[in-house]
């Protein structure tokens, strides 16, 4: 029986219905994989860093199962430092889901099946975990995908538009978004 590695208080937590980045208001299922090798300043879900549940993947495919959704986010820690999160993702699409995966970019997406909508999490130099951007994963990237940075002040937000002019992110990606660390960066300065 194939397991994977899972974050949850318990059993019936696995799965919270509300969707994040463009998928924002649709009912969806989150999974949250245990384990993250970036250390953000801003973190907040550290709890991810060493609690976990081992639950079977046919179980976790179960649970899915039990709720009336079509959309599931992988999500973590890293859920891309987990051996079977790339199993779960084409299992899940296998079955009929819309499948996300929400990933810090500092662990190869390169396996990532094309189905799943990527939302890659560049860290910012405010996040003290920008040396760890894989910037090889941005050619992974498909029109489906979001780019996400998370900014901790001005510097940050000049530092993300340089490197979206870079890369050219704009062009590869659905959608660019700027979220905010929290009590750090105003809305207002950002608007």
């Amino acid at each position: 029986m194939t397991k994977i590695h899972l974050c949850v208080r318990n059993y019936r937590d696995l799965f919270i219905p509300a969707g994040e980045a463009n998928i924002v208001g649709r009912p969806t299922g989150f999974v949250r994989l245990t384990g993250c090798p970036l250390r953000c300043q801003y973190c907040d879900n550290e709890y991810a860093f060493s609690g976990r549940e081992i639950i079977a993947l046919d179980d976790i495919l179960a649970q899915v199962k039990a709720y009336a959704i079509s959309n599931v986010t992988v999500t973590g820690g890293e859920p891309l430092a987990q051996p079977k999160s790339i199993e779960l993702m084409q299992r899940l699409f296998d079955d009929s889901y819309s499948v996300s995966l929400e990933t810090s970019g500092a662990m190869s997406a390169e396996h990532v099946p094309l189905a799943v909508s990527m939302v890659l999490d560049l860290k910012t130099p405010g996040a003290n975990e920008a040396h760890r951007n894989l910037w090889e994963n941005l050619q992974h990237l498909t029109p489906q995908d979001q780019v996400e940075f998370v900014l901790c002040g001005r510097g940050d937000y000049d530092w993300a538009r340089m490197r979206c002019d870079e890369h050219d992110i704009y062009t590869r990606v659905a959608d660019v978004l700027f979220s905010l660390s929290y009590h750090e960066f105003a809305p207002r300065e950002l608007a």
